[in-house]
């Protein structure tokens, strides 16, 4: 790999990171219309209950959404209809352990780890996940193609997510 090549994909890795941070505060501070713009329409956000599950489309999951369905999602926390809308817990996200795991053309997978402290009538939660991004350059915009939440609890019985991971 020449130098360029390396300074190319070095540049492209610190977008797809400050793209990351940016998503994780936008959920932080329940900007839900600015984080469904974040998305390819053909891009899904996941999270499954077998952690080790890559067949997403034949698994069980807590979430396997496309676009349809993270729009009626993003609808039901915002509508004050819903309970995890009326009553919603607040979080801080910290995102770190960053690696590269493939790098092509307009396209990079970044996997990170994820901590979620959720705070709901004076309790706070823990959530711990191994998160995978896959993010297209296509259109020179950073757009989410794929988003995987693996939870390290997610095969027990889990309760107060209803929020967006």
């Amino acid at each position: 790999m020449d130098d360029r090549n390396v300074l190319n994909s070095q540049e492209t890795f610190t977008r797809a990171v400050q793209f990351i941070w940016r998503e994780a505060e936008m959920l932080d501070r329940r900007e839900y219309s600015a984080w469904l713009e974040l998305w390819d329409p053909k891009g899904h956000y996941v999270v499954p209950i077998d952690p080790s599950t890559t067949d997403f489309a034949a698994a069980l999951n807590y979430a396997y959404d496309d676009q349809h369905m993270r729009e009626m999602r993003v609808q039901r926390m915002t509508s004050g209809y819903s309970a995890s809308a009326s009553d919603a817990a607040r979080t801080v996200r910290t995102v770190s352990r960053f690696t590269l795991s493939s790098d092509a053309a307009d396209t990079v997978e970044v996997k990170s780890a994820q901590i979620i402290v959720a705070y709901k009538r004076g309790a706070n939660t823990i959530f711990a996940a191994d998160l995978t991004h896959r993010i297209s350059f296509a259109s020179g915009e950073p757009k989410l193609l794929q988003k995987v939440i693996r939870l390290i609890d997610s095969t027990e019985a889990l309760s107060a997510i209803g929020f967006l991971l």
